[in-house]
């Protein structure tokens, strides 16, 4: 029985993705850090949809928890036709007013924890396997104010961007996603709100992120930006001189701050 893992699932983008998979009828394996929170989703999907669904609580931040959770899939003998992952942390603000715990823990979160349990399921796959990572936008160009956050995502995209080219011809698909704003937390639609126009146009539900995505790496697309206007973003961003792009961000963003968890 092959299994959808999804990581961060009960956000409001790992969500969507669950609902998306269990809809089509795949089944699931989840994980996110409150065990409450995973029995009641999988309660959700077994009931609506009536796929297999299991879930481990798992401190991505922690490599002893991510082995343990590695263990109770071996044990149950998993293998996996889909990848998807989506737990990340958000931190906004100046570099300088971090911690250094919250240094490591977005660190730890976005990008270890990403690339470690990719690894591992990969090594764990079917023949035929697909391979999505929630990106962001903000890692299409460095980000005054935001820096440590938009160089994590930065680096998800060149990682799974050089792995779509390694795994072409081995049964895998690799899609990396890069959404603008998707109003999930409450402090993320105050974000959307507080950006204008420019946010509104950003925005895009997390219902349309997972099933865009899922549509992308079916077709095997390196990158997929969902909504038009993201798009033509990321296309001004490359042709702008680069000091005009970072002073224009460095304006906006010095003007919102928020941690996260």
């Amino acid at each position: 029985m092959a299994y959808t893992f999804i990581s961060g699932a009960t956000g409001g983008i790992g969500k969507a993705f669950c609902y998306s998979v269990a809809k089509r009828g795949n089944n699931l394996f989840i994980t996110g850090r409150s065990d409450e929170k995973l029995l009641s989703l999988k309660n959700e999907l077994v009931n609506k949809y009536k796929v297999a669904v299991d879930y481990f609580a798992c401190d991505l931040t922690d490599f002893v928890s991510r082995r343990e959770m590695i263990k109770y899939i071996d044990d149950k003998g998993l293998k996996f036709e889909r990848i998807i992952n989506v737990a990340g942390v958000d931190i906004q603000k100046a570099f300088t007013d971090y911690t250094e715990e919250k240094v490591l823990f977005q660190i730890r979160v976005n990008v270890e924890a990403t690339i470690s349990l990719t690894h591992a399921l990969l090594s764990r796959r079917t023949s035929e396997t697909e391979v999505i990572t929630i990106s962001s936008m903000s890692g299409a160009s460095p980000m005054p104010y935001f820096a440590l956050y938009s160089a994590t995502k930065a680096a998800l995209i060149n990682f799974f961007t050089a792995l779509h080219y390694e795994l072409k011809g081995a049964g895998v698909k690799v899609t990396v996603v890069m959404p603008g704003g998707v109003p999930t937390r409450p402090d993320i639609i105050e974000d959307i709100k507080g950006q204008g126009l420019w946010g509104r146009l950003s925005s895009k539900s997390p219902e349309f992120v997972a099933e865009k995505s899922l549509k992308a790496v079916k077709k095997n697309k390196i990158k997929y930006i969902p909504g038009g206007f993201n798009k033509f973003l990321n296309f001004i961003m490359k042709l702008a001189p680069k000091r005009i792009v970072l002073t224009f961000i460095a304006k906006r963003w010095k003007k919102q701050t928020k941690d996260a968890f």
